[in-house]
């Protein structure tokens, strides 16, 4: 398990939700990268050094800093939409190889490089500014079937990664709670979100939704 890429954006303008800019186009760096615990959400501030979000009620923040997406996941978009997709044109920051990122449990703990330790804390749900980034009609929908969504992470030990750095899996709790049912709970299966109370990792906002689930 390893890093295929790390990915920092470039702000392009955004369209698709009446925004100045967006930081979705993400592009593969050579060098370290520092991974900083970028503190509440609000300020745009992410994980990643030299990069940051513009969607600051969606995006950012401690509990979404870091975004990791499969290589084997994209491979797989490649050959449905018929079309190369590069490292990082989900925004991801992270291009994993070799690591089950929906099957990944929340509060799961990677060691990525000697230096950082980073905890699953949430799936990414898709917007308007994926659907136009993509170019493709109907792909909110499409992605949302699917259920490989990718996973958030919060910064537990900061430091530097970089390309072809090594990812270990350090902890695993003791629940069934993966990020695809996650997805699958807080999208096309509601009836799902009891299940993830368990998840004490997760992050307040899906808690939240859970427990109003739960108790109504």
């Amino acid at each position: 398990m390893k890093l295929l890429s790390v990915n920092v954006g470039k702000p392009r303008p955004n369209p698709w939700k009446g925004l100045s800019a967006t930081g979705i186009d993400k592009r593969p760096v050579d060098g370290p990268v520092a991974v900083i615990a970028p503190g509440p959400k609000g300020t745009g501030e992410v994980g990643l050094v030299g990069d940051r979000v513009y969607d600051v009620k969606h995006h950012g923040g401690s509990d979404q800093a870091v975004y990791a997406y499969a290589r084997e996941d994209l491979d797989g978009w490649e050959a449905e939409l018929g079309r190369p997709l590069a490292n990082g044109v989900f925004g991801e920051n992270l291009t994993t190889l070799g690591l089950d990122v929906n099957g990944a449990l929340i509060g799961e703990r990677w060691r990525i490089g000697p230096d950082v330790v980073l905890e699953v804390s949430c799936a990414r749900i898709p917007c308007a500014t994926f659907q136009g980034w993509l170019k493709r009609e109907g792909w909110i929908k499409r992605f949302t079937q699917a259920a490989v969504p990718g996973a958030y992470l919060r910064v537990i030990e900061p430091g530097d990664i970089r390309v072809s750095d090594p990812v270990e899996i350090v902890h695993r709790p003791d629940h069934d709670v993966t990020v695809a049912l996650v997805f699958r709970a807080m999208t096309l299966e509601p009836d799902l979100l009891p299940r993830l109370l368990v998840a004490d990792a997760l992050i307040e906002e899906d808690r939240e939704l859970a427990r109003r689930r739960t108790t109504a």
